[in-house]
């Protein structure tokens, strides 16, 4: 039985990969997966907005400096043939727009910031 690493690209994040050797009549042995990131934690320069989940922007319906209200939607984010709300979580300004239309994202990408 033989434990082969590999780092694998995918969507500009690298992942690094373990592949076992199975031989006819053995059973895998079966590892824990890592525990997620923490959230990141606002630094009170502003409020990041990060995606719930991957997908791929269908929409981005807000400018930088723009003026939202909690609770407004500010972007739209396909995941699994489903058009996702992005709602800010905060009243304020648009400070940065991290992502553009049609870009994939993964759970936990910042998207925009607001101030």
């Amino acid at each position: 039985m033989s434990i082969k690493a590999y780092n694998i690209t995918l969507n500009g994040k690298v992942y690094q990969v373990e592949v076992e050797e199975v031989q006819p009549g053995q059973k895998p042995v079966q590892t824990a997966a890592p525990a997620p990131k923490a959230a990141p934690v606002s630094n009170g320069a502003g409020e990041d907005i990060t995606a719930p989940m991957p997908g791929s922007m269908f929409n981005i319906l807000v400018k930088e400096g723009q003026a939202v209200k909690k609770g407004d939607v500010v972007a739209i984010l396909e995941a699994m043939k489903m058009e996702n709300e992005i709602i800010a979580p905060v009243d304020g300004t648009i400070s940065t727009i991290h992502v553009e239309k049609g870009q994939n994202v993964n759970l936990g990408d910042v998207i925009l910031k607001i101030a």
